[in-house]
């Protein structure tokens, strides 16, 4: 896929994502554009990241062929209805939650290929995980382009539509649950008289590792759990005291409570 790619908000994950592509050799250096609202923090994360900003959203639909949808959901249609005579034949890739192809056909019609893709903030490390919605009206190669692209920077899995509300729980909030993990073991490690980034690291490396375990080994996540417990040993004394606390309730209560917006 040629021509300019352009951004439709130029939020947090939207500058993730394009700083992590950047690093990469599959694009031209000067072919990131965007366009946001803000125009002064626009033009400052222009000259920070690299990118060309664009003072109207018309003009940036004019110039690219490829559009990434990175506003907020609630901003889509406002910021979209009424240019959708523009985007007939363009390439849209969007990264709203919530919006799915079915939504986008409703607002847009059919002149319009569109992928959602919905990603999660690891991408900043260039770890993400990109849920690619298995609906879509993209060309076969542009697809392949696609995840090629997201590929660089995190793993992509393709979801069943009905299943991208979950998916994006599990991909997108849970960074958030196991953040508030990490900073309760941080301050339980500062109590015992840790230094606060040594157990940052310690524990950035543990969760990194675990995750990594689980993906290689194919096991159960219970079997990883009691490999590490020896009998009569200290882990398994955590382990009570997790299961006392309801820790592996609240993980699923968590899970239920966000699925509640999707």
């Amino acid at each position: 896929m040629q021509g300019k790619i352009g951004f439709v908000g130029m939020g947090s994950m939207a500058q993730a994502i394009l700083k992590g592509w950047k690093s990469t050799a599959l694009f031209a250096e000067d072919q990131f554009a965007a366009y946001a609202p803000n125009q002064e923090k626009l033009r400052k994360n222009a000259k920070e990241i690299g990118f060309e900003p664009y003072s109207d959203l018309p003009s940036l639909m004019r110039d690219c062929n490829t559009l990434i949808v990175a506003c907020k959901p609630d901003q889509v249609e406002r910021a979209l209805g009424g240019v959708k005579e523009q985007l007939a034949g363009k390439t849209l890739i969007s990264i709203a939650a919530l919006w799915t192809f079915e939504r986008y056909a409703e607002l847009l019609g059919d002149g319009v290929r569109v992928q959602f893709v919905m990603p999660n903030t690891p991408a900043m490390a260039k770890a993400g995980m990109f849920l690619f919605e298995d609906n879509n009206s993209l060309l076969p190669e542009e697809l392949d382009a696609v995840k090629q692209w997201f590929s660089s920077i995190g793993e992509v899995e393709v979801i069943p539509t009905k299943l991208m509300g979950i998916a994006s729980c599990i991909a997108g909030s849970a960074p958030a649950f196991v953040d508030m993990m990490m900073e309760g073991l941080s301050d339980a490690a500062v109590s015992c008289g840790m230094p606060r980034d040594m157990s940052y690291r310690l524990i950035a490396q543990m969760v990194v590792g675990s995750g990594r375990l689980l993906q290689e080994s194919g096991e159960h996540p219970g079997a990883l759990k009691d490999a590490v417990c020896s009998p009569g040993g200290s882990t398994i004394l955590g382990v009570e005291a997790l299961d006392k606390a309801g820790f592996r309730a609240a993980c699923q209560e968590a899970v239920h409570a966000t699925m509640k917006r999707t």
